[in-house]
């Protein structure tokens, strides 16, 4: 009984379907019948449509002769409205209206570092000695030191190095003053003789003259010069909060360095966490290695020029180089500003010929160290482009004077590094000590 039901049931179907199947073909063969009918033949029965016989009905696919097709919308519009609009002025208009929102964002995060960059600032100045101490603090960490005292004992230590080298270079100013500048007024006159017998052949009235114009000029910006030491010294209380903020951001950087960036990724969506906490470490292990190799090759500047001040007994020589190591912290404009102070000195110290000795000095450490010192020991994790650091550098000026110009570039290293790393395709490797809770099945 249930074959003979089931067969039923199958014949039934299978008559619907050749019933539905003759029923389409002679729909077909009316419509060629009436298409083989010949133009101009009146009736209904010769293919006139009247109420009675409208006529074949066109396919949705059929294409009609003579009419243009329509446009299909483009899958970015929303309305008819938008498909009028050309496509290219679309993507111009996509992209002008985010550029304005992120230029917007970007000047309001600009006004409001602005405000407080007295926190910013000195909190900047914290990491880069952070990332220059954190060697020394996990070599004490392996020796067994507790992480506190490990932490108190470098920084102290550096601090001590600071304030003792700051020491020895203004007691060497202060006892080099008096003989440089009786130098200096020989220096002057040999710069004067120069002048009158040299190529330019001036005259009495013109060296006078121009003496008369300079004298007149600080005689002019005397109140703006006094104001802004006015204001120089008003800024002391602001100078030494920022010394303890960076003292205390520093101690807490290196001790809880670690706790302080977890909590930070935890704030995160869960799907985010291990792609930022990726690219957090990189950019880390950039800042560490951009510091040291900046280190490195401020004392190789330093060493190199001292030595040949030194040899020509140029005054203020420990001073000079000082400043030379500081300068170096700046790239590719740091250490030649500090070079032309040095070859200044020599020029009042010591004649022509000795300052364009120690010009060819500062130029040759400086090439040695853009094409030997930068490649060779920052390697290709940290190389930005020139125009980068020069950019960088010229923004970090107008923003925050000097500290934004030593803060610029290994600003531009972290973020290179930290683009990068968020922009890869590359899923970032399994933490070692992460727990699965729960996974479904691939």
């Amino acid at each position: 009984m249930r074959v003979s039901r089931l067969e039923r049931v199958r014949g039934r179907l299978r008559r619907g379907y050749e019933s539905a199947r003759d029923a389409v073909r002679a729909g077909r063969e009316g419509q060629r019948a009436r298409a083989a009918l010949p133009a101009g033949s009146g009736g209904p029965e010769q293919g006139v449509a009247s109420p009675a016989d409208p006529g074949p009905v066109a396919p949705p696919s059929a294409t009609v002769v003579g009419a243009e097709a329509p446009v299909a919308p483009h899958p970015s519009t929303v309305s008819q409205d938008d498909a009028d609009v050309p496509h290219a002025l679309r993507i111009a208009a996509a992209w002008s209206w985010r550029l304005l929102v992120v230029g917007l964002v970007g000047w309001a995060l600009l006004r409001i570092v602005g405000q407080i960059r007295i926190v910013i600032i000195p909190l900047a100045v914290a990491l880069l000695l952070s990332a220059l101490l954190a060697p020394a603090v996990g070599w004490l960490l392996r020796a067994r030191f507790p992480r506190s005292l490990a932490t108190a004992v470098v920084l102290v230590g550096g601090v001590v190095a600071v304030v003792g080298t700051l020491t020895l270079v203004v007691n060497e100013f202060i006892q080099g003053v008096p003989e440089l500048s009786k130098k200096s007024s020989q220096g002057v006159r040999q710069i004067q003789d120069w002048l009158k017998t040299g190529p330019l052949h001036m005259s009495d009235s013109q060296l006078d003259r121009y003496i008369n114009e300079g004298q007149q000029w600080v005689n002019d910006n005397t109140n703006r010069l006094t104001s802004g030491a006015l204001s120089t010294a008003a800024t002391v209380a602001e100078v030494l909060t920022g010394a303890l903020l960076v003292t205390f951001a520093t101690f807490f950087f290196l001790r809880d360095g670690r706790i302080i960036w977890r909590f930070l990724v935890r704030l995160l969506p869960v799907g985010a966490r291990w792609k930022v906490d990726d690219a957090g470490q990189a950019s880390w292990a950039t800042l560490v290695a951009y510091v040291r190799a900046t280190v490195l090759v401020a004392f190789i500047d330093a060493v190199g020029i001292g030595i040949f001040l030194v040899i020509f007994d140029i005054p203020f020589a420990f001073p000079l180089a000082a400043l030379v190591f500081l300068g170096a912290f700046i790239p590719i404009v740091g250490a030649t500003l500090s070079g032309t102070v040095a070859v200044l000195v020599a020029l009042v110290d010591s004649g022509v010929v000795t300052a364009l000795i120690i010009l060819g000095v500062v130029i040759g450490v400086q090439q040695i160290e853009g094409h030997v010192l930068q490649p060779l020991i920052m390697g290709r994790a940290v190389a930005i482009h020139p125009l980068a650091v020069i950019i960088g550098i010229a923004a970090g000026v107008v923003l925050a004077g000097i500290t934004g110009a030593l803060v610029s570039v290994p600003l531009i290293a972290v973020l290179n590094t930290a683009v990068r790393r968020l922009a890869a395709r590359t899923v970032p490797d399994t933490p070692p000590d992460a727990v699965v809770v729960a996974a479904k099945a691939p």
